[in-house]
């Protein structure tokens, strides 16, 4: 491409060196004509000179360079345009084919010394002759336009006699892999997980009231149910038996979750024994007053269930308080509480 531009150079000097033999022409048919043979010597000196001077000065040094002008479809080459200039130099925006064939894959600009390089990655992915048009560059405002450059572009051969044709295959299935189903199998492990805790709070077993009341401390308890056994009023609708069958069961459940005794099964005469027993070996140091109020707690029960004996009501209240402190003097921080507040006052004594 450099030798094109070395061309076109030394085209425009013949076009300059015709213009002047013209003149020269003009000037010896003028000189025949009127005999004026100095004014052709110095004129024809001067116009050769001024020519030659306006050829070199004008022409800008604008030139082209491209690796190659044939290749294959898809392949890349390489066309690059040089200016001698560093300053005011404008490139315009590369013009491809007319129909577009040609395709710009990257451009970039190389400053060096003393000159500019434009570089164009080109290719084509259609097989034919492609005309790149001349590029237009501006320098100091002046516009310069490059040669066009034929590309071809030629198909990739293929050989039937070394490499036989075949016929075209079915589209073949790929064999499945666990990778395919991975998804399936996360999304039904946690459709199952979500079954089997909506199953879990569904069928799981609900606690019996007896559970229920088992996790309850006996002393909470115990104190509830008098809380719920005098809201039932059963004194007021004359229903004393069923209200000593309930208070004396309050003491004596009590009694035996607290302590660990069987005191439901057991009759008065023989709960008041183990209670003794129990009390002295233990040293829970319950007081004999309590276990008097006891005592006869469940003797006047005894008589209203057994024998249709129906107490006053200040005996009935009295039986209520005597139910409450049994409960409260049975329970040990209340024995701990009791101790503490007896120590000091055995100490005093001393």
């Amino acid at each position: 491409m450099l030798k094109r531009a070395e061309s076109y150079l030394v085209y425009k000097l013949n076009m300059k060196m015709n213009i002047i033999f013209y003149l020269k022409y003009i000037i010896n048919s003028a000189n025949k004509l009127f005999g004026m043979k100095r004014f052709e010597t110095v004129f024809q000196m001067n116009l050769s000179i001024a020519f030659l001077l306006l050829g070199f000065v004008g022409f800008a040094q604008v030139s082209t360079k491209i690796d190659t002008t044939k290749i294959r479809i898809g392949e890349q080459f390489y066309y690059n345009i040089i200016v001698d200039e560093t300053e005011g130099v404008l490139f315009s925006k590369f013009q491809t084919d007319s129909l577009k064939k040609v395709e710009v894959i990257e451009s970039k600009v190389d400053s060096l010394k003393k000159s500019l390089v434009k570089r164009y990655a080109l290719t084509s992915f259609d097989s034919g002759r492609w005309v790149l048009p001349p590029q237009k560059v501006m320098i100091r405002n002046k516009s310069f336009l490059t040669d066009s450059v034929i590309i071809d572009v030629a198909t990739i051969a293929v050989d039937t006699i070394k490499q036989p044709m075949y016929h075209i295959k079915d589209i073949q299935n790929e064999p499945y892999t666990f990778a395919d189903y991975k998804n399936y199998i996360w999304g039904i492990l946690g459709l199952l997980l979500l079954i089997a805790i909506i199953l879990y709070f569904i069928l799981k077993k609900k606690p019996t009231e007896e559970e229920i009341i088992a996790k309850i401390p006996p002393f909470d308890l115990a104190k509830q149910r008098l809380k719920d056994l005098d809201g039932k009023q059963l004194i007021r609708s004359n229903r004393i038996k069923p209200y000593y069958v309930e208070l004396t069961d309050i003491v004596r459940t009590f009694i035996e979750r607290e302590m660990n005794i069987p005191a439901l099964e057991s009759t008065t005469d023989e709960l008041m024994e183990i209670i003794s027993d129990f009390n002295e070996s233990s040293k829970l140091n319950i007081p004999k007053e309590t276990l008097t109020k006891l005592k006869q707690l469940l003797k006047e029960a005894d008589l209203v269930k057994f024998a249709k004996s129906k107490p006053l009501l200040n005996e009935i209240e009295l039986h209520r308080n005597y139910a409450e402190n049994i409960i409260d003097k049975f329970h040990p921080d209340s024995v701990d509480i009791q101790e503490k507040e007896i120590k000091p006052e055995d100490h005093v004594g001393e």
